[in-house]
């Protein structure tokens, strides 16, 4: 009976839920993908081949039980596919939303090597756990047993948050520190609407609170608690700090009014969506309306504010990125999905600088060319001499990427090993730092990464946590 489900790649075609029109959708910040119905889910996970050595779970960062859960989808047997993904993945609705698929579990799909189109796996993983929390099988995190040892995890980002859930499941005390009001980390400030809405992620934090995780809020570590306090108050320690620091063009007039940093434009905009006075918004500071928006950048950040600028009602949207289309870091959906939206990208273009003195008027852009290969095998941009000239600009946001803070100094622990970047050096196996008790786990240690893989380490950390307070017991018994 299962198998008459599934492998039908051949007959049935490859279809992706229906996006929302750009013409309506870059009017607001709503999700553009429209769910599945639960017919057509059925019919898309029915695809999949069920092949021996599945790819897709492979690829995945989580080692999802991807070819299962299809089954399961296909066969109408959806709650059990909900408690399939939901074993492997803390996040799935949202990971089934902002995960890359095109390069983990769907761009390694068999059947697309073999020509029929990809399973179009994210888009069943959100249909799965969307019905799942519709129809309440969704639960509150319900320990079997207390356990008296506490842990102490600071950031909520999607690695703190993955941890809390493992180590509450088994009973464990958690309190999470987060610098900000609400918790979620960048699923909640960094990453907009129209790929997250911010219902889905508060739905996750309160679950975590129900099932009984603390947490601090509005708490920066080094300034209204030390680190040696929290060691103090804890039996171990999970550093999921993630990345903060924006990466900064080195150029003349960069200090000019109207020239900012992705971070601050995107939480602006988030904050705003939930309802919060955000005087540099209403100011204009950071809000597109009405301006010539210049982005410098190619990965996802820069995507999400080229589509984040059209929203807010900006003239023009360009996107400058010094390599061509084949070479960029973000998403090609994403580049697709901002082009029918009325983005307009600039490729094998740099800025060399601004012009406009106090408050930028212009991008001096510098026009480049593709040369040979650095040392991972991407071309390397080379400048094009006397190809120089002026994009206008009202607002031009860096999106340059992310790099860590230098935690040790900011936290008063010079003993806090770091590598030579200023990541914190933890072993990436049990994710243990050089402090005992210490974990860390994430973009703080791996650098500038993807939301699955901050789970996948958070996910691995707590099972560290729990093997060392469980020695760290038995030493204390004896």
């Amino acid at each position: 009976m299962a198998t008459q489900k599934m492998l039908k790649f051949v007959t049935v075609a490859k279809e992706t839920p229906e996006k929302r029109p750009p013409t309506l959708r870059n009017q607001d910040f709503h999700e553009i993908y429209r769910e599945f119905a639960a017919e057509k889910a059925a019919e898309q996970a029915g695809r999949c081949s069920q092949c021996g050595v599945p790819y897709c779970q492979s690829h995945c960062p989580l080692h999802n039980n991807i070819p299962d859960w299809l089954r399961l989808t296909a066969e109408g047997r959806l709650e059990e596919a909900y408690e399939l993904s939901q074993a492997t993945n803390t996040f799935p609705e949202i990971c089934g939303r902002i995960c890359p698929q095109d390069r983990l579990c769907e761009g390694n799909c068999v059947i697309e090597q073999s020509g029929h189109g990809t399973v179009t796996i994210g888009s069943v993983e959100k249909y799965i756990t969307d019905t799942a929390w519709e129809n309440g099988w969704v639960k509150p995190i319900k320990p079997a047993v207390e356990r008296a040892e506490s842990v102490a995890i600071i950031g909520a980002g999607p690695g703190g948050l993955a941890a809390a859930d493992v180590l509450r499941r088994k009973g464990y005390q958690v309190t999470v520190y987060d610098r900000y009001d609400r918790a979620g980390g960048l699923m909640t400030y960094g990453i907009p609407g129209f790929k997250l809405e911010k219902p889905v992620v508060m739905q996750r934090i309160e679950q975590l609170e129900l099932g009984g995780v603390n947490f601090v809020l509005n708490c920066s570590v080094g300034v209204d608690i030390s680190f040696d306090a929290i060691r103090g108050q804890h039996d171990a320690v999970l550093i999921a700090t993630g990345v903060y620091k924006s990466r900064d063009i080195e150029a003349p007039g960069v200090g000019a009014r109207g020239v900012v940093k992705a971070l601050d434009y995107l939480t602006a905009s988030n904050r705003k969506s939930f309802g919060d006075d955000v005087p540099e918004f209403d100011s204009g500071e950071l809000n597109a309306t009405g301006k010539r928006v210049v982005v410098i950048g190619g990965g996802d950040t820069a995507m999400d504010c080229v589509r984040t600028a059209i929203r807010q009602g900006a003239t023009s949207v360009k996107c400058l990125y010094r390599r061509d289309r084949a070479n960029m870091p973000g998403s090609q959906r994403e580049v697709q999905n901002a082009e029918e939206e009325g983005v307009e990208f600039v490729w094998l273009s740099a800025p060399k600088g601004f012009t406009g003195g106090e408050v930028v008027e212009g991008v001096m852009v510098q026009k480049m060319r593709l040369g040979l290969p650095d040392a991972t095998g991407r071309q390397m941009p080379e400048l094009i001499e006397g190809a120089d000239y002026v994009e206008g600009a009202d607002l031009v946001v860096q999106a340059l990427g992310f790099e860590p803070e230098d935690v040790p100094t900011l936290w008063g622990v010079p003993d806090l090993a770091v590598t030579r970047w200023g990541t914190i050096k933890a072993d990436f196996r049990t994710h243990a730092t050089s402090l005992p008790g210490v974990y860390a786990a994430g973009d703080i240690v791996r650098g500038a990464s993807l939301v699955v893989w901050a789970i996948r380490d958070g996910r691995e950390a707590a099972d560290a946590i729990m093997g060392y307070l469980a020695q760290t017991g038995a030493v204390a018994a004896e």
